[in-house]
C-alpha cells in the first residue's frame, strides 16, 4: 500500500544531529514531495572518520554520488527511500536539483544579510540550508539557475564576480543532517514549513540575494587592499 502523504509542521522535521538519515530522507519524500537518493557515508578509519569512496583527497568526504546515474536513482516514495536507505543507513541524503526545486548557492556571510534583508521587506522566501563550507542554499522554483546570471546582469553586477551561483538541472544538494567528514553537518538556516509549501519565483529572491552578495565582496575586496 502507498504511503500517505500529507503536510506537517516545522517542529516534525527530523533534528539535525541525533536523527537518523533514513528517517530524514523518508519525511523529504513523503511530507514535500523532493526526490532523494542515497549518497557516500562516513567510514571509521584510525580514530577519524572518511568517505566510503576511499579517496583520502575526496572533495566532499562522505556527501556525494555513489554512481554516475545517480539521478536515475532519486524517488519522490517514501517506501522507496526507506528501502534505499536500509541497504546503508548510514549514507548521505542528496536530492537533485532541477526538477522540484533549485537553489541559488551564496557565501554564508552574504546569505544571512540576505536573509534579514527580505524579512524587513516582507518577501517570500523558502527553505535555506546552511552548509560547512560556509555557504548558504536558498530553495526557489525550477528555473532560478537558469534564470539567475541575467537577472542579475540587469542589477548591475556579474553572478560570478560576486559569489551567486545557481544550481538546477543536473546537480545535487545534501539535506540535513549529511554530515562532512572533519567539516560538521549540513542544517536548515531556515526549516521547511506550512508556510513554504510553495516555493518562491527566483525572481522574488534575486534583489535581495545579489544585493548582499555585492556588498559582501565589496567589503572582502576592502580588506584585502
Amino acid at each position: 500500500m502507498e504511503e500517505s502523504i500529507g503536510v506537517t509542521e516545522a517542529a516534525q522535521v527530523p533534528r539535525q544531529r541525533g536523527e537518523q538519515l533514513t528517517e530524514a530522507a523518508v519525511w523529504y519524500a513523503q511530507e514535500r514531495h523532493w526526490e532523494v537518493f542515497p549518497g557516500t557515508w562516513l567510514e571509521a578509519a584510525g580514530g577519524t572518520e572518511r568517505c566510503s569512496c576511499g579517496d583520502t583527497g575526496c572533495a566532499a568526504p562522505g556527501a556525494h554520488p555513489t554512481r554516475p546515474d545517480w539521478a536515475d536513482q532519486a524517488t519522490g516514495s517514501a517506501a522507496a527511500a526507506r528501502r534505499m536507505w536500509s541497504r546503508q543507513p548510514g549514507s548521505s541524503v542528496l536530492m537533485p536539483t532541477g526538477r522540484t526545486f533549485d537553489v541559488l548557492d551564496v557565501p554564508e556571510s552574504a546569505g544571512f544579510l540576505a536573509l534579514a534583508r527580505t524579512e524587513r521587506m516582507g518577501l517570500t522566501t523558502g527553505p535555506v540550508i546552511r552548509t560547512p563550507d560556509r555557504r548558504m542554499l536558498f530553495f526557489a522554483l525550477p528555473g532560478a539557475a537558469a534564470g539567475a546570471p541575467e537577472l542579475v546582469r540587469r542589477l548591475g553586477w556579474d553572478s560570478g564576480a560576486i559569489g551567486l551561483v545557481g544550481r538546477g538541472e543536473g546537480d545535487h544538494v545534501a539535506a540535513p543532517p549529511t554530515r562532512l567528514a572533519g567539516r560538521g553537518a549540513v542544517q536548515w538556516a531556515r526549516r521547511p514549513s506550512r508556510a513554504d509549501l510553495w516555493l518562491p519565483d527566483v525572481q522574488e529572491l534575486i534583489s535581495p540575494l545579489a544585493y548582499a552578495c555585492a556588498r559582501e565582496a565589496a567589503d572582502a575586496r576592502t580588506r584585502l587592499s
